[in-house]
């Protein structure tokens, strides 16, 4: 439960002074990109940053003042002149003078009644607007401002300027985050950061912090390295780190069996099955996981590697350690495209080398299913490969020993704490130890590494197998079309497979992009029937059975959207061609590429553009023509693109960042694991004077979760 301080904050939006149903429904659009949530609260204004700010404290006398600049002037009216009858449209003008000089005072819409009481003829008024020059006049069209002197004290001279949407003036949403933050301020007097390190930093408070960046003085207040940013930013990593490493400490803690094999009979066979020996890499990634599974604590580890380095097999002979030591094993992939790849791979060698494997995904249903979860539970199944259908509470493992996550970004730490709760039950109820391996196929720099698998060890395997060819890649505007298809059609003769990857299904009204359908139906007209096409709006037996067809060779050009961006293994295919391929990311574009180049024969990728390109677009293409190395890929991807984006469309598993920017705050990001794994090995329960001001921070920035496994604890 949170705290009672904070109960106000999480409330909706709507309890705070000037914000009414209509403008709660407008700001949930605005801010709901970055809090991915359909209610608005009081917390998701506070960290709506302003973006830049009007000053106004430049207060020159008429005659000083400069066109195209903003300035506060003061000066009495000295007439009206409205627009003579029969003119509407003419503007509505008041003319004023400080001794120096004269200024014209432009309105189009006022009205001669409320501009006569808001500028009385002799009276001296503050107007503030942008100055300019007409007909050698200084004007001043719709002034933002006009203030008496005992107004003038109230108006904001420096004003912010946050993002804006439809409807909403910031005028308006600045007073509504004004008061937001004023709340936050009177309801939080805790101070969970350490009183030296802000010292040393030269950070302010939490409450001062939040007032500068919603109340800044000068430019400098709006920069990510700004004191009070950082500070901000700090306590949000800070939070998500510690958050990890409670679940890290939830997750891992507790004694349980460790699994020896009792002997190495199945991983021999698989070995002896290779046509390859194992790299350096593959080797210690092994050696890494072997010593986790016969250790005491449970194991959580993420192993990393590019396209193509071998990862599967890893995980195969992980899975046949687990059943040389009497134990079950599971391995969760996200599409049933990637599980039904799994499964015709392993149950094929498991047969040979002796164990039983299952698939179990949503398309496995009635007596098949409870035939499955039957045998199952008794022990008789010691591999199984599935989907989200593994998370269901009828499945049951007879002795789950370890976990296997396949694209672990695809699945959030919840989906891999409900895996652990399927190992076996001890007599009090207790789930049993589940060793959990998770692996990505999408290299991360060592700065995400720690954002989204903070709470993971890691093992990276940096090589690729002996004998894969690299794939030559070349770069071609969409004018040259006619060229490609001539070299099609003489590679399809001569038996290659064609993977065509389009960014759209459907042809799209607002973006000129070629549809994947549509761009079917073009290539039929040249190849014929040879041409498939798979994406995923079909149904998992749709997409099975073209894909089936096109490792059987019955097709030769597929044409597709992302969907085979993802672990899709036809070694035959050797031309991969992305279409508008500067609207995909590096780490994207380095996934296509990889769907090819899994053979003996050469491979080639072909990148197709829409002219002009952006100098972002050009960069990217420029690197990934230049190099195939998955890691140095994604740290330029960082670079250009920054983290929120870096595995393509937002996922389940990644954070997303209010305040801190990655790779800017990188140093913040390392600072706040370190700060994480100190607070928790000296007060684990987070019972001390800190820890209890810590929870609160967690309950802040909504790590709920990871505060509830205190009381779990």
């Amino acid at each position: 439960m949170r705290p009672i301080q904070l109960q106000p904050l999480f409330a909706g939006a709507q309890t705070i002074d000037g914000v009414g149903p209509k403008l709660a429904e407008k700001l949930a659009k605005l801010i709901n990109n970055t809090v991915e949530r359909r209610d608005l609260r009081v917390v998701d204004l506070l960290w709506h940053f302003p973006t830049g700010l009007i000053d106004r404290r430049h207060r020159p006398k008429i005659a000083d003042a400069v066109p195209g600049e903003l300035a506060t002037i003061e000066a009495t009216v000295t007439s009206h002149a409205p627009p003579p009858p029969g003119f509407g449209k003419a503007p509505y003008r008041v003319y004023c003078s400080d001794g120096t000089g004269e200024l014209e005072l432009v309105f189009f819409r006022g009205r001669k009644a409320y501009l006569e009481r808001l500028l009385p003829i002799g009276e001296k008024r503050f107007v503030s607007g942008k100055i300019e020059r007409y007909s050698e006049r200084l004007q001043m069209s719709h002034p933002d401002h006009v203030v008496t002197q005992e107004e003038l004290k109230d108006l904001r001279l420096v004003e912010p300027v946050y993002p804006l949407t439809a409807g909403v003036s910031n005028k308006v949403i600045s007073k509504a985050l004004h008061n937001a933050a004023q709340l936050a301020c009177k309801q939080i007097e805790t101070e969970w950061q350490d009183a030296e390190w802000l010292k040393q930093q030269g950070w302010p408070g939490f409450a001062e912090a939040l007032q500068t960046v919603h109340q800044p003085e000068n430019p400098d207040d709006l920069s990510p390295n700004a004191p009070a940013r950082q500070r901000l930013a700090y306590d949000e990593l800070l939070a998500g780190q510690l958050a990890l490493a409670l679940m890290r400490h939830h997750e891992v803690t507790g004694r349980g069996r460790a699994l020896k094999a009792k002997n190495s009979a199945l991983r021999d066979r698989i070995l002896a099955s290779l046509s390859f020996e194992l790299t350096g890499s593959q080797q210690t990634a092994l050696a890494e996981i072997y010593e986790d599974m016969q250790g005491e604590d449970r194991m959580l580890r993420l192993l990393q590697g590019d396209v193509g380095s071998g990862k599967t097999v890893v995980a195969l002979l992980a899975m046949a350690f687990a059943v040389e030591a009497g134990v079950q094993t599971a391995l969760m992939a996200p599409t049933e495209v990637l599980a039904r790849q799994h499964y015709k791979e392993f149950s094929q060698l498991a047969e040979k080398i002796g164990f039983k494997a299952a698939l179990l995904t949503g398309r496995e249903k009635g007596k098949t299913r409870a035939k499955l979860l039957e045998r199952l539970k008794a022990g008789e199944i010691n591999m199984l490969i599935g989907t989200h259908a593994l998370f269901q509470d009828d499945v049951e493992f007879g002795d789950l020993g370890l976990a296997i996550i396949d694209e672990q970004h695809r699945f959030g730490v919840r989906q891999r704490m409900a895996l652990q709760q399927k190992g076996k039950k001890s007599e009090n109820g207790a789930s049993g130890r589940v060793d959990i391996l998770v692996m990505s196929a999408t290299p991360i720099p060592r700065t995400l590494l720690m954002a989204n698998y903070g709470d993971m060890a890691v093992s990276r395997i940096a090589d690729k197998p002996a004998g894969r060819k690299p794939v030559t890649t070349r770069v071609l505007p969409v004018q040259r079309m006619d060229d490609l298809l001539d070299g099609l059609q003489r590679a399809m003769t001569g038996g290659a497979q064609v993977y065509w990857v389009c960014p759209l299904v459907e042809e799209s009204v607002s973006l000129d992009l070629a549809a994947a359908d549509q761009r079917c139906a073009w290539l039929q007209k040249h190849f014929g029937e040879r041409v498939g096409l798979v994406h995923g709006r079909m149904s998992s037996e749709e997409k099975d059975a073209v894909m089936q067809r096109f490792v059987a060779g019955e097709i030769g050009l597929l044409v597709a959207t992302t969907v085979i961006e993802v672990g899709v293994n036809a070694p035959n295919a050797t031309i991969m061609i992305v279409e508008h391929a500067e609207r995909f990311g590096l780490a994207q574009l380095h996934q296509l590429r990889g769907r090819v180049g899994r053979g003996e024969k050469p491979s080639s990728c072909i990148l197709l553009y829409q002219g002009p390109l952006s100098a972002s677009g050009r960069a990217r293409l420029k690197i990934i023509r230049k190099t195939e190395d998955g890691f140095r890929i994604a740290e330029e991807d960082l670079r250009l693109r920054g983290g929120g984006e870096l595995l393509g469309a937002r996922q389940s598993g990644l954070p997303q960042y209010a305040i801190a920017r990655l790779p800017e705050h990188a140093d913040l990001l390392a600072a706040a694991r370190d700060d994480a794994r100190l607070i928790l090995s000296r007060d684990p329960s987070l019972s001390g004077k800190r820890g209890q001001a810590l929870k609160t921070l967690l309950h802040l920035f909504q790590q709920d979760a990871a505060a509830t496994l205190l009381k779990a604890g």
